[in-house]
């Protein structure tokens, strides 16, 4: 676990964001799909069992200060909000490497009178390791940018993420935390609500794209797969 800050002091380009992928469940017999379905449900919810568990469900990070206005806007970006690594480009488990993903973000905000907006947040992270990762540690880049709601990133900082691997086990969770992000505010009337705060991954176009297109894999993809000698394609 580590404190860091990021001051926002600049514009530096514009940022859009991208909404989430809707998906749909049909009623009667179960089917295939539905099984697979199902069976996705009970590892998500073991999966989010285990991350309370570890994470604590820790919340307000700031102590508690009466505000002039709401806090900004905290979040994943959606395109940059998982990364997964493939070898040679072939989206298969059987190829996958090491990923990661964004599993919760716990934020508080401070101002008063003429004040910037102080901005603290926990960021949990979910990281894997596949069949094809290299040796048994990884430093991933993640970003963290302020924005004017959808306009332009007004300050924008990456940082590196180190992560080993136990042996024997393809999945960590890794706690960083944001100790202060500080937004100057134009006057007493500028309120929280007109800034946001995105996080992501540093990812390729590629993963960009696999993300934009609601693929997914789970974050150990591929062991048992390649122990089969098998592949399957995303979902």
């Amino acid at each position: 676990m580590r404190r860091l800050s990021l001051v926002v002091c600049a514009v530096i380009a514009a940022a859009t964001a991208v909404p989430f992928a809707a998906q749909a469940q049909v009623q009667g017999r179960p089917g295939r799909g539905q099984q697979d379905n199902e069976r996705q449900q009970q590892e998500d919810s073991a999966k989010k069992r285990k991350r309370d568990e570890e994470w604590g469900n820790n919340r307000a990070p700031l102590q508690a200060l009466r505000n002039a206005g709401p806090c900004p806007f905290v979040k994943t970006l959606y395109d940059a909000g998982r990364y997964v690594e493939f070898k040679d480009n072939r989206e298969a488990s059987a190829n996958a490497g090491f990923s990661g993903e964004i599993q919760g973000i716990s934020a508080g905000c401070q101002y008063k009178d003429d004040q910037p907006i102080k901005v603290a947040m926990e960021i949990l992270f979910e990281m894997g390791k596949g069949p094809q990762a290299a040796g048994t540690s990884k430093t991933y880049r993640y970003w963290v940018a302020v924005t004017d709601r959808n306009r332009a990133i007004i300050a924008k900082q990456s940082f590196d993420l180190p992560v080993t691997f136990p042996a024997g086990q393809d999945r960590v969770y890794v706690t960083e935390n944001i100790a202060e992000i500080l937004i100057p505010r134009a006057g007493l009337t500028t309120s929280g609500s007109n800034f946001e705060v995105l996080i992501g991954f540093e990812v390729t176009p590629q993963m960009a794209a696999f993300n934009r297109d609601g693929k997914r894999f789970r974050l150990n993809v591929g062991t048992a797969t390649a122990a089969a000698g098998t592949a399957s394609a995303p979902r």
